[in-house]
């Protein structure tokens, strides 16, 4: 049953970040439009720099599906974790409505993280 749970949890996380890393290429999900100040001036500060939404997206994209494929998951997780710092401080400081589903999400690859910690060990011996 934890299998089933955890395969179900891992597709939907994958594909919200899929979903994700494809809206950053191409943009067909608008900004809303009631964003916190401190957050549009950080979404415009990040665009001018040309390189770094097309990097998050390539890397939600391919994080998001090593996350779906069993096999992968625990490389996905380790890829993902990093877009999901940035995610957790940016909900945490500039737009705390979105913390909820943030924090959610931190879960769901931590436990990931967690259930693959066999895998991670050949990495830190």
């Amino acid at each position: 049953m934890k299998q089933k749970i955890l395969f179900v949890l891992s597709l939907l996380f994958g594909l919200m970040f899929i979903n994700s890393g494809l809206n950053k290429f191409l943009n067909y999900m608008p900004m809303p439009e009631d964003l916190p100040e401190k957050m549009m001036s950080a979404m415009t500060a990040m665009m001018e720099i040309g390189w770094l939404m097309p990097l998050v997206g390539i890397a939600e994209i391919l994080g998001g599906i090593l996350f779906i494929i069993p096999k992968t998951r625990a490389l996905g997780a380790v890829a993902i974790f990093p877009v999901m710092i940035g995610i957790m401080l940016t909900n945490i400081f500039q737009a705390p409505s979105g913390l909820p589903i943030a924090i959610a999400l931190f879960a769901i690859n931590l436990w990931v993280i967690y259930e693959n910690c066999d895998a991670y060990k050949p990495m830190v011996k």
